[in-house]
């Protein structure tokens, strides 16, 4: 039996395999395994080990965790859907309750005008939620605790952070109750968001890429703040004002009035918001007085700005690559710690001890157990199956792991067989490419008849229009989209019609235009010149025509596969959509922060004006372009919902100006520090972080589609984009002649796993120590 003191502790710790360089050739409870009456609980337990081993490298995590059968249970069981499931709607009810609790959101408008007094929960109503929601996130530090063991979790400061996290939350949450809901700031509201952060391997790689990043953009930063201040000085020296009335003059008092105003005007001229305003009183006196605004504009937004965007777009690409470095490692590590689990049972069963290898079958067994969709399990067993009997080596165990990353596109069902020499003819016709063109054009045709209806009709009311023609024309195109459809289905069969996306995409479309048209044709009766029946029912005839009208336009998109230049951009955006979570993750932690924030500072500084409704056009007393005269009362902190709201009309930078005066006059000049802050965080390092992601997406897509394909090996595989695998190709590329080196230096098996791999951030004798470091009868260390 193994040491019962090795089960307790993680799997790559160095009490329980040292560097592996020292590893003997067998050890008692090898022998075990080969001569006990529990080899066959043994071969199960292996088994059972390698199917955790496989689920790790597929999902990039550790493997420096506990292995014994009652840890590795509740691992599974951590990491099963279900589990997920439920810590995921812990964190998404944990922030939402920010919506609900005092100042709640739940009236209709933000407006200080109009709003209502919200309905505000009882005390203990959302606390006994919230104290919910942090007893689940006590069972989960506790499990990853236990499960990385006490040597890793003083290591991890993300676990200690956890930790810190929590007992800060509920100490808060006590003196909440403590106040009976009265305190003045609920500090834990402010630590939400890092539940978020914490659950997200991608979010803390982003999060790691902006803290490497920052060295750099401070030394930008700190340029452009004497941009800043350089011009803001000379504006000041520039425009004193020589007498009353000149251009001068009403520059320097309606912008450079003192050193803070001066220095807001020029900052939000960086921006281009209040551009051309800030120019015009002293452009209207001389036109000299540009020079100044645009060599500013020049060197700050042109210039220093897009230096940074490249700044943050070159470390997020390099740091980034770093950490997926490390991820790829992971993967590998767990591949390797798999195969060398299911070759010390084969080597168990051999004639020949000299002989290494993976049994296919084993291997069989193994993928059972892992938590996999079927559609990829049965790709992996075909690959398998395919190396007939024989022993799988290192390399080919390897080589198995790219089948989880690839997307089969699926063969079409066959189509259906005709025997009539016209009907194979007009089958042939109407599963031409052609064919599908022609769909293209006359949906074209559609959209432009549309169009040219709104511009005629563009100054006419809708109760005035004849819609005549148009319901005749609508009448047309769906006949033939409703012919297209049976004509396809004929053609290519109903199975083979609903293989392709896009042809269910445009049968369901048709099926609902035809619906609407037969309910409209129902209710109003077939259109005539002069065709203005009165509302019946719940739309108008007006209002019926413009939702067809609104699902022939989205029908439109279909013509999007057909170009290739547009097919490369769409499956960008999709690809995006599906890695935005990491990135949408950090906005919300960053909205979630600065809303709190936002809530505690400013909430009720901005009141609603006197008398009963808003301004009057001819009251002079808003200047023009105020926040008062633009009616911006909607934009406040006073509930969490207005804060976001507000956060992200300040982040556009559009009349973000605005927002920095009122602000100073209702709160004080303090408050420009609050916006200012923001739209650094949000409007340069975020957005700026989304556009390295959309280029480097993009770039990758445009310039490495063949090598996919030769990476897939089969013209009809694609790969699946992940972030993960957008970055695999570059490391390959760029870290082979790094391999020859590193198998010289590691040794054995270790070329093999990490001959195409830059330097990983996790150790080499980690890896190297898992050979010596198997638990509870599987200690099967093979000979270096």
């Amino acid at each position: 039996m193994a040491d019962p003191g090795a089960e307790s502790e993680p799997l790559l710790s160095r009490a329980r395999g040292g560097s592996g360089r020292d590893c003997p050739g067998g050890s008692a409870a090898c022998r075990s395994v080969r001569d006990g009456p529990g080899a066959v609980s043994r071969r199960e337990l292996c088994f059972d080990q390698a199917a955790v081993f496989i689920e790790d490298a597929l999902q990039y995590r550790s493997i420096n965790h506990r292995m014994d059968a009652r840890s590795m249970w509740l691992y599974r069981l951590y990491y099963s859907n279900a589990c997920q499931w439920i810590l995921s709607f812990t964190i998404f009810l944990i922030l939402f309750l920010a919506f609900i609790e005092n100042p709640s959101s739940l009236t209709s408008t933000a407006d200080v005008r109009y709003r209502s007094a919200p309905w505000n929960p009882p005390c203990g109503l959302t606390e006994s939620v919230e104290v919910l929601c942090l007893l689940v996130f006590v069972a989960d530090v506790s499990v990853k605790s236990y499960l990385v063991g006490w040597a890793q979790f003083r290591t991890n400061l993300w676990l200690l952070a956890y930790l810190a996290v929590l007992v800060v939350s509920l100490m808060d949450w006590i003196v909440s109750l403590s106040l009976v809901c009265q305190e003045p700031l609920r500090v834990r509201r402010l630590f939400r968001p890092f539940f978020l952060m914490q659950n997200s391997s991608m979010m803390k790689k982003t999060l790691k890429c902006v803290r490497s990043s920052l060295p750099e953009m401070a030394s930008v930063m700190l340029l452009l703040a004497l941009h800043l201040c350089v011009f803001t000085v000379f504006g000041m020296l520039l425009f004193t004002g020589e007498k009353q009335g000149d251009g001068q003059d009403r520059e320097r008092l309606m912008y450079f009035r003192n050193l803070p105003e001066a220095l807001t005007s020029l900052l939000v001229l960086l921006t281009t918001a209040n551009n051309p305003d800030v120019m015009t009183p002293a452009y209207s006196k001389n036109r000299a007085y540009a020079i100044f605004f645009i060599v500013f504009t020049l060197i700050g937004s042109l210039f220093l700005m897009n230096l940074l965007t490249a700044i943050i777009y070159n470390r997020f690409r390099g740091y980034l690559m770093k950490s997926f470095q490390t991820s790829l490692f992971r993967r590998r590590l767990g591949a390797r710690a798999a195969y060398e689990v299911l070759s010390s049972v084969t080597a168990v069963g051999q004639a020949h001890p000299q002989e290494v290898g993976v049994k296919p079958q084993d291997f069989l067994q193994v993928l059972q157990k892992v938590q996999l969709d079927s559609f990829h399990k049965q790709a992996v067993m075909e690959k398998v199956r395919s190396y007939g009997g024989d022993l799988l080596s290192a390399d080919e165990f390897q080589k198995l792991f790219n089948e989880f990353d690839k997307r089969v596109i699926k063969e079409p069902p066959p189509r259906p067989e005709y025997l009539s020499p016209f009907l194979q003819r007009a089958q042939f016709l109407f599963s031409h490419r052609y064919f599908d063109y022609l769909g293209n054009f006359i949906a074209l045709g559609n959209l432009v008849s549309i169009s040219v209806f709104l511009v005629v009709d563009a100054d006419v009311l809708p109760e005035d229009r004849d819609d005549f023609v148009l319901g005749i024309l609508n009448c047309v195109f769906i006949l033939y989209y409703l012919l297209e459809l049976l004509l396809k289905v004929f053609a290519l069969g109903l199975p083979g019609y609903l293989a392709y996306s896009s042809n269910a995409f445009d049968g369901l479309l048709t099926i609902i235009l035809l619906v609407l048209e037969i309910s409209t044709l129902a209710v109003y009766r077939f259109p005539h010149p002069g065709w203005k029946p009165e509302v019946l029912g719940l739309l108008s005839l007006w209002d019926m025509a413009r939702l067809v009208n609104v699902l022939i336009v989205f029908r439109f998109l279909r013509i999007i596969p057909s170009m290739k230049l547009m097919a490369v951009v769409a499956s960008t955006i999709l690809d995006l959509i599906r890695n935005m979570r990491a990135f949408g993750g950090i906005l919300v932690v960053v909205y979630y922060v600065f809303a709190i924030m936002g809530i505690s500072l400013f909430r009720g500084v901005i009141v609603a004006p006197p008398g009963n409704g808003s301004l009057a056009p001819d009251n002079n007393s808003a200047p023009c372009g105020s926040f008062e005269q633009l009616e911006y009362w909607a934009n406040n902190f006073d509930d969490f919902a207005a804060a976001l709201i507000t956060l992200w009309n300040v982040m556009v930078v559009n009349n973000w100006q605005v927002f920095l005066d009122a602000y100073r006059r209702y709160s004080g000049p303090w408050s420009k520090i609050y916006f200012v802050s923001w739209w650094l965080v949000s409007s340069v390092i975020w957005v700026n972080l989304f556009l390295a992601l959309i280029l480097e997406n993009f770039l990758h897509k445009w310039d490495r589609r063949s090598h996919l394909q030769s990476l897939a090996g089969d013209p009809d595989t694609t790969y699946q984009m992940s972030v993960e695998l957008l970055f695999r190709c570059v490391e390959e590329e760029g870290a082979s002649a790094l391999g020859e080196g590193r198998a010289r230096w590691g040794g054995g098996w270790v070329s093999s796993v990490t001959a195409t791999l830059p330097p990983p951030a996790l150790s080499w004798d980690q890896g190297l120590g898992f050979l010596c470091s198997c638990s509870q009868g599987c200690e099967l260390c093979p000979a270096l």
